[in-house]
C-alpha cells in the first residue's frame, strides 16, 4: 500500500491528520476556530478578504455585532479591536512585522554542518582505514627515483626533464 493510501485511511477514519495538526484557528490572538472550509484569504497583496475570519459567533460576539450597527463613537477602543479582530485575522503591521524564523533555519542547518563534521571525522578515525604506504612522501620520492633512474619515457615523459648530468630538474 502506497504512503497517500495510507495517509487517506488515516485522514478519513478520523485520526490525527493534517487538520489536526495544523489548525487555522489556533492562532496567537484570537480563541475563535475557524470553520474547516472557509475561504478566508488575506495577504498584504490580497487586503479584503471574500468571508470573515471569524464566520461562526458565540453570544458575546453578536452582542458586540449588534453594537456595532449603533454609533461607533459609544464603543471603547478595546471593542472597535474586537469587531477588528472578527473581521481581520492580522493588521498590516502585524503582516510586515519580521518574523525569527531566520534564526531557526539557520540553528537547523549550523546543527546539520556540526552533525556532518561529527560524521566525517568519526569515519575517518573508526571506519576508513589508514593510508597505504604507496601514498606517503617517502615512497613517491623513491618511486619518482626509481622512473628517472630506468630512463623511463626519455623523449617527452619525466627523464626528457630531468638533467642527469647535474642530477637537478632542467629549467
Amino acid at each position: 500500500m502506497s504512503f497517500r493510501a495510507s495517509w487517506s485511511l488515516v485522514l478519513r477514519k478520523g485520526g490525527l491528520g493534517i487538520r489536526g495538526i495544523h489548525s487555522p484557528g489556533s492562532t496567537a490572538h484570537s480563541k475563535e476556530k475557524m470553520s474547516p472550509y472557509t475561504n478566508y484569504h488575506a495577504q498584504r497583496s490580497y487586503p479584503m478578504p471574500d468571508e470573515p475570519f471569524c464566520a461562526e459567533l458565540n453570544a458575546e460576539q453578536q452582542a458586540l455585532k449588534e453594537k456595532e450597527k449603533g454609533s461607533w463613537t459609544q464603543l471603547s477602543h478595546a471593542e472597535k479591536v474586537a469587531l477588528y479582530r472578527l473581521q481581520f485575522h492580522q493588521s498590516f503591521a502585524e503582516m510586515n512585522r519580521r518574523s525569527n524564523e531566520w534564526k531557526t533555519v539557520m540553528g537547523c542547518v549550523f546543527f546539520f554542518f556540526g552533525f556532518t563534521g561529527l560524521m566525517i571525522w568519526w569515519q575517518r578515525v573508526f571506519v576508513f582505514p589508514k593510508k597505504p604506504i604507496t601514498l606517503t612522501d617517502e615512497w613517491k620520492a623513491q618511486q619518482l627515483q626509481r622512473i628517472l633512474d630506468m630512463k623511463g619515457n626519455p623523449v617527452q615523459g619525466l627523464a626528457s626533464r630531468w638533467d642527469y648530468e647535474r642530477k637537478e630538474w632542467k629549467k
